[in-house]
């Protein structure tokens, strides 16, 4: 059987270590500490309070803010995308002349192909984290990454017809969609149980910024009448990567990732960077290590291998379905339809000026919803009822918006300010619940064994669901193709419906649970609405026994008896 050794030297898949007779009654005894240790990091999270944990862990808030910041980049540029398409320098350079406008667009299926290109890259970057990133560590990963953004933007800025866009679109999209699982990944790794929900769903902030500073970038570049109009969004690309680089090389691993790996003292050097010790904070490192040492070695009893069909298998079957719908409902619910808010409204009457206010407006919004949803997560409302009232609430706006294109052609321009308002309500409510709630769930229903490939393989059906309502929307927006305008709210609100039905049965609720907990939760097979009343002991004795007998436990056991020899 294969080994790996960590960086203390103990073997991290060895087979299972066996004791000489004098050494089982130490043996016995470390392995009780180790369940003490666990369990009293365990009850700890439990007892901390969301400001006790800012105290603890400001440091893991302040890297997991940094990483995070690698969203905004894909923001930037997927909002330059959709708002170009609004944008006549662009659509004069790339796009075709339509007499039936008198205007220049660009064709839907080149609209359609450039942003399903970004996705087909995504989705190659992703499987490619699946493999890389558990092995070389998140932060090597992330590096790699930022520098392969600095190389692919150059294509955007010198890009001279449509198809060399497309390029840039798919080569780029290879290393943003690394940034999606990453750096949800890690946020989820560095902090406790009370800072889990904020910093996870602090990703989905990131992405309304970039999408704000692209919109700004445009509309300030709507005097100009030269190719510098959208050279220079382009250009300021480059603006990110390299603050970022400098930024994420001095910042810790995972200590997750390094236990996982066997390192368990260089995990314990990462978690103490990630913390504040003080006079008020009761923290123990042993303790918490302990914890998740404990963890993993739950997880590998539950979980028999660490490779993308495993997640299909046992009870890791139910969450990686769980993990893809959560992703996915992102587009069903509608979100691609108000993505297109700005070509939506100019179709529909605005000039481009006021076009662009709406959407800057939304994506401001994007943002200032993240903190909304703070706001209820910090009331008590779980991440369940958030996702399940959210798409109440967007399901009830698609049907208003759909109504709206019966308004007649007389009042065209008071239905077009209606229509606004209305996406301005929608993406409100999209980003208090299903927006920004979706990142903490889908790192919360993971194991840590297979979060990475889980989180893949979810955000990858959210790709793929993406690029058919790629193909889809501009096709219904298109005066040149359907041209159903504000008729498809009504297509939206019914796919919204079905996401109401599956939500209600199958989504359960994760907050305030953890790990070790979820995993118990799952392999017993709890409905998805008793998850938040169930009581389980992760600490049990059957349990603690089972677990007990694992390599990694062993392997920890070993190493910690071994330093205390030493230190004594």
């Amino acid at each position: 059987m294969a080994t790996e050794k960590g960086h203390d030297g103990i073997e991290a898949n060895d087979s299972p270590l066996h004791f000489p007779p004098e050494d089982n009654l130490e043996h016995t005894k470390s392995m009780n500490q180790v369940i003490r240790n666990a369990k009293n990091a365990s009850d700890s999270e439990h007892n901390m309070s969301l400001w006790q944990g800012i105290k603890l862990y400001p440091k893991a808030v302040a890297w997991s803010v940094l990483i995070s910041t690698c969203i905004a980049m894909e923001g930037y540029d997927l909002s330059l995308l959709s708002n170009f398409y609004a944008f006549p320098q662009f659509n004069r350079k790339y796009g075709k002349f339509v007499p039936k406008d008198n205007s220049y667009q660009v064709p839907a299926p080149w609209q359609a192909g450039l942003s399903n290109g970004a996705n087909v890259g995504e989705i190659i970057g992703l499987f490619i984290n699946g493999f890389v990133s558990e092995k070389f560590g998140y932060r090597y990963t992330v590096i790699t990454c930022l520098t392969l953004v600095i190389a692919f933007t150059s294509i955007f800025f010198t890009a001279q017809n449509v198809e060399t866009l497309l390029v840039a679109e798919i080569l780029c999209g290879i290393p943003w969609g690394v940034f999606q699982t990453l750096t949800i990944t890690y946020a989820s790794e560095v902090c406790p149980v009370a800072l889990r929900g904020y910093l996870t769903t602090y990703v989905n902030f990131c992405w309304g910024l970039g999408q704000v500073i692209g919109v700004g970038v445009i509309k300030s570049m709507l005097g100009r009448d030269d190719e510098w109009a959208y050279r220079i969004p382009y250009a300021l690309q480059w603006m990110w990567p390299v603050p970022l680089l400098i930024g994420i090389a001095c910042a810790p691993e995972s200590p997750w990732w390094l236990v996982r790996k066997g390192r368990v003292e260089d995990a314990k050097k990462s978690l103490l960077r990630l913390t504040s010790l003080n006079k008020e904070t009761d923290f123990n490192a042993d303790e918490t290590v302990a914890m998740m040492v404990h963890t993993t070695a739950l997880e590998e009893k539950i979980t028999t291998g660490a490779s993308y069909l495993d997640c299909f298998k046992g009870t890791d079957l139910r969450r990686t379905e769980i993990v893809c719908m959560v992703w996915a409902i992102q587009n069903l619910s509608g979100n691609s339809f108000s993505s297109y808010s700005t070509y939506f409204l100019q179709q529909a009457g605005l000039a481009d000026s006021k076009a662009y206010d709406f959407a800057l407006g939304q994506y401001g919004i994007n943002m200032g919803g993240v903190f909304g949803a703070w706001f209820l997560m910090t009331c008590g409302l779980g991440r369940r009822s958030l996702y399940l009232y959210g798409l109440c609430g967007l399901c009830t706006m698609l049907l208003i918006l759909g109504f709206l294109g019966l308004v007649p052609e007389a009042h065209r321009d008071q239905g077009s300010l209606a229509t606004g308002s209305i996406m301005l309500a929608w993406a409100l409510c999209y980003q208090l619940s299903v927006g920004t709630v979706c990142y903490s769930l889908v790192a919360e229903l993971s194991t840590r064994r297979l979060q990475i490939k889980t989180v893949v393989l979810g955000r990858n059906l959210y790709n793929i669901v993406g690029i058919v309502c790629s193909v889809l929307t501009p096709y219904m927006l298109n005066p040149g193709e359907w041209d159903w305008g504000n008729y498809a709210g009504f297509f939206w609100a019914g796919i919204c419906f079905l996401c109401i039905i599956y939500t209600y049965f199958r989504l359960p609720e994760p907050a305030g649970r953890t790990f070790a907990e979820l995993d118990l939760l799952f392999e017993r097979g709890v409905s998805a609405r008793k998850f938040a009343t169930t009581n389980v002991d992760v600490f049990d004795e059957s349990i603690a026994g089972s677990v007990m007998e694992n390599d990694v436990i062993n392997s920890y056991i070993r190493k910690e008896s071994v330093r205390g020899k030493e230190e004594h």
